[in-house]
């Protein structure tokens, strides 16, 4: 076998990376599991989880997510001047 036949293809450069079927963002929580075993990681870790399950299943990716919760939060008004900036009134 040759080594360009080795080589993953192109295309494949845009998935994110996984680890068995989790996210890898949400495998920092496994992580923290790992070093903290109790009932409150636990917790939080399967909330964790559960987040990026349904963020998946709604076909989100984090970033996008988080561009999703700006939009919601900002409004549908768009200024075109920054807020700090006043015209001056002449007199």
């Amino acid at each position: 076998m040759s080594e360009q036949e080795n080589l993953g293809h192109w295309r494949d450069t845009a998935r994110s990376a996984r680890f068995f079927i989790v996210d890898y963002r949400a495998c920092f929580a496994l992580l923290i599991l790992m070093f903290l075993p109790n009932k409150i990681t636990f917790i939080a870790c399967m909330l964790v989880l559960a987040f990026f399950c349904l963020l998946e299943q709604l076909g989100f990716t984090i970033p996008v997510f988080f561009r999703w919760l700006r939009v919601l939060l900002a409004g549908k008004h768009r200024y075109s001047k920054p807020w700090w900036y006043k015209e001056r009134r002449e007199s």
